[in-house]
């Protein structure tokens, strides 16, 4: 392999960590979606399906980026396992602010994730992906000020 080999294998690489992460992600917020109760049940209810239709809807956009490059995708549930950063939750009857502080730290790491994934690209010259994940970057940044300000 020749360095731009390398740089590229990174890319891609980096950009499948990043699918890992948002079909963790996903799961993981419709999990709290259809889980959460108390008393602030309606609000967080919503917001939790609001952010998980935006991390949703991120899904193919990643894939395709990783098409884009030359590269081969995540294949299955145990791919995603393997490379997400996302810790699983599977209770529950965590109470509400559990689930927010979970999500809160998770969407913190995926911004931590993506901005790996623009350094691959400005290092593999790939202006289309550097460019785009400016903009999940903000999303994810949203999802998480969201968050913190129901925890202050």
């Amino acid at each position: 392999m020749t360095s731009k080999d390398n740089v590229q294998a990174a890319l891609i690489d980096s950009l499948n960590g990043l699918l890992a992460d948002t079909f963790a992600l996903y799961v993981k917020t419709k999990n709290f979606h259809w889980h959460v109760k108390g008393p602030q049940f309606r609000d967080l209810h919503l917001l939790f399906d609001e952010h998980a239709t935006e991390i949703f809807a991120l899904t193919d956009l990643v894939a395709e980026r990783v098409r884009k490059q030359g590269g081969k995708t995540l294949t299955s549930p145990d791919a995603i396992s393997a490379r997400t950063r996302i810790e699983p939750q599977d209770s529950t009857d965590l109470d509400a602010m559990a689930m927010v502080r979970e999500l809160h730290e998770d969407n913190l790491s995926y911004v931590e994730r993506l901005r790996e994934v623009k350094a691959a690209a400005g290092e593999a010259g790939d202006n289309a992906t550097d460019g785009i994940v400016d903009d999940w970057t903000d999303q994810a940044e949203q999802r998480a000020w969201f968050l913190r300000e129901i925890l202050a």
